[in-house]
């Protein structure tokens, strides 16, 4: 008999401006990603975020440019995950899509999208007073 094994490791999607936080205000991000949720998590980065990202440290102003630098090599700490993107979406909508569908919560400092997240249930980490992480809604 086989057995299978199911990974139960928590998903925890993150935008773009989250991985610009350390860059910012130098708070490590993953480090308090694992004090806050006190489990084991990946962190994933969707694929249209990452080309965000590359976008903003080839054509963004000189400063952003080098925080999206920085970002990308945050970035390699994620599990990158190509997605479909519907025509018209842009990175924030397939942000809000695929944590809907996964049921997990969503890293980002972006207000308009925490705004989004929380009308439709979905449990948001945001930077707090630029010194912590907090957590907003339940995670399943």
């Amino acid at each position: 008999m086989q057995t299978k094994v199911i990974n139960l490791t928590l998903r925890v999607i993150l935008d773009s401006n989250f991985l610009l936080i350390p860059p910012q205000f130098q708070v490590a991000i993953f480090e308090e990603l694992k004090k806050l949720l006190n489990q084991q998590f990946n962190p994933v980065l969707l694929l249209p975020t990452y080309q965000e990202l590359l976008g903003i440290a080839e054509h963004g102003a000189p400063k952003l440019r080098r925080q999206a630098s920085l970002a990308l090599k945050l970035a390699e700490k994620c599990t990158i995950v190509s997605v479909e993107t519907h025509c018209g979406e842009n990175p924030d909508d397939v942000i809000l899509r695929i944590a809907k569908e996964w049921r997990c919560p969503v890293a980002t400092n972006d207000r308009e999208l925490r705004k989004r997240l929380r009308r439709e249930g979905v449990p948001t980490i945001f930077l707090r007073q630029r010194a912590y992480l907090t957590i907003e809604g339940l995670i399943q």
